[in-house]
């Protein structure tokens, strides 16, 4: 934070070491000064800033367009040396392999959250290079190492690539506001995409959709938030003029704060058509607003049709078309409100940290972490009945 340019993990991940801070965790972050590849944040650099009690930020300056930081290396031994618990985010970074060489040495534990890094999808890139990457990762890490996964989605892809490791899942949470005033609908259906830009988000998916909705006669409104690299910006917008979408469809950049709360209360439908996702922070967040949410089964949100506050269905322009079509003949209003009521519920901050926090815990004694046949939850409790007994 706020390197807004990576999207959803860099909000999530600042939740997460507030709300560690917060149940007693002392989170020293080390980081660099980057905002996407040709922006830098204004930052003060080299010096530890305080976020909050218990939560420090050092932002080291980048070099190069991939964030390399030469001071960010130089400063990695002295608090790898301090930490009693490493935990390392990201994957094709330049930032993982000394991390994990680093903890070796020294031999201090690492928990690692990938992210949704591990995940391919058809349109993935560079998988030869990924693949010696990930090679030599395994190679560097200790042995110890845990996976911190999202998802269990993303523990099999994970598990793939990384079968040694010992695995948890613990979902990523999100801030519930504790009131939603959504504005007075005009009687179009009020449609929302939100997050970062890119092919792998399944956005002209979601345009063909509205392309499938206006040969309906189908009156709708999208507005798509967030921002991307600029070719993959300009191809979209090339896309809605092509369609004849204009008239409908907005492209509104990047929103925070109060015009992230103005872009979730304006909304009757979320919309999430992603190829992949290990979580999808953009459903929790709709669902906390009382926004109902169609997603794509491609993400971890098979649920939603259980909670009564959603569709999970196929990624494609028709069935998303479908989707949408048959939503609005449902109470989207009460379906708004069982999914605020379920994020209540289960992905509260406060009850997330508390269970990374408690995984940390487990790992410094010593404890198994279970991989693929249980829960991070499980594995903690059986921890914690052995401790009591011990």
């Amino acid at each position: 934070m706020p390197a807004h340019n990576y999207g959803g993990p860099v909000e999530s991940l600042y939740r997460l070491c507030l709300n560690l801070a917060r149940v007693g965790c002392d989170v020293r972050v080390l980081t660099t000064n980057a905002d996407g590849p040709y922006k830098v944040l204004a930052v003060q650099s080299g010096k530890e800033v305080s976020v909050a009690a218990g939560f420090e930020v050092t932002y080291l300056p980048r070099i190069a367009r991939m964030a390399l930081s030469p001071g960010l290396l130089a400063r990695l031994p002295f608090e790898v040396r301090r930490a009693d618990v490493v935990h390392l985010t990201g994957v094709y970074s330049f930032t993982t392999i000394p991390t994990l060489v680093a903890c070796r040495l020294m031999g201090k534990p690492v928990v690692w959250s990938p992210r949704g890094a591990l995940q391919r999808w058809p349109g993935s890139r560079g998988l030869a290079l990924k693949r010696m990457w990930e090679i030599a990762c395994r190679v560097a890490a200790p042995s110890t190492t845990t996976m911190l996964l999202a998802s269990t989605v993303e523990r099999m892809e994970c598990e793939r690539r990384f079968p040694n490791f010992a695995a948890a899942v613990i979902p990523n949470a999100v801030r519930i506001p504790p009131t939603v005033n959504h504005s007075v609908s005009n009687g179009i259906l009020r449609l929302g995409y939100i997050g970062r830009l890119h092919s792998k988000k399944g956005i002209e998916n979601l345009l063909e959709a509205c392309r499938i909705l206006k040969e309906q006669g189908v009156a709708y409104s999208l507005v798509i938030a967030g921002s991307g690299r600029a070719r993959y910006m300009r191809s979209l917008a090339r896309k809605i003029e092509e369609m004849g979408l204009g008239g409908a469809v907005q492209m509104a950049g990047e929103v925070h704060g109060s015009a992230k709360r103005a872009f979730f209360e304006g909304l009757d439908l979320l919309v999430v058509p992603s190829h992949v996702e290990s979580f999808a922070t953009t459903v929790a967040e709709g669902l906390a607003f009382g926004v109902p949410v169609i997603a794509s089964r491609n993400t971890p949100w098979a649920r939603l049709d259980e909670q009564g506050c959603g569709l999970s269905i196929d990624n494609d322009p028709a069935s998303i078309a479908e989707a949408i079509e048959r939503m609005r003949a449902m109470p989207l209003e009460e379906m708004g409100r069982r999914g605020r009521e379920w994020m209540s519920a289960e992905f509260s901050w406060d009850a997330i940290a508390r269970e990374v926090c408690n995984t940390y815990s487990v790992i410094l004694r010593g404890a198994p972490i279970l991989g693929a046949s249980g829960s991070a939850r499980e594995s903690i409790a059986g921890a914690e009945r052995s401790a009591s007994q011990n």
